[in-house]
């Protein structure tokens, strides 16, 4: 039986990672993040990164490769990145089961 993967992403975050990276160094990583602030307290943040730190989870999924750091990992622990594209937008949302609640736009959070 395979173990619980403490993050997952879905095919179609995948999808949209390998093709914003496409274009960028080969090295280049997306990072999510975890900081303070926006409207519910905690916000997610996503950057390109082209340097793993040694404590980083590194997450491949059809080749898009994807970083959390261990402090960001305590609030996404069991959560899904995905990505929506809508008649409100296009966005990577994370589907965070940590979250007790979250803002109108899904950007920001509290536990």
């Amino acid at each position: 039986m395979e173990a619980l993967k403490p993050v997952t992403v879905s095919a179609r975050a995948a999808k949209r990672i390998s093709q914003i990276l496409k274009d960028e160094p080969r090295t280049s990583m997306l990072r999510v993040a975890v900081t303070g602030g926006g409207c519910s307290g905690f916000q997610y943040n996503f950057a390109l990164d082209d340097a793993k730190a040694e404590d980083d989870l590194v997450i491949d999924r059809d080749g898009a490769l994807i970083l959390i750091d261990p402090l960001s990992l305590d609030f996404l622990r069991g959560a899904e990145i995905d990505y929506v594209d809508d008649l409100i937008g296009a966005a990577f949302k994370i589907n965070n089961p940590n979250a007790q609640s979250s803002c109108g736009c899904g950007t920001s959070f509290s536990v």
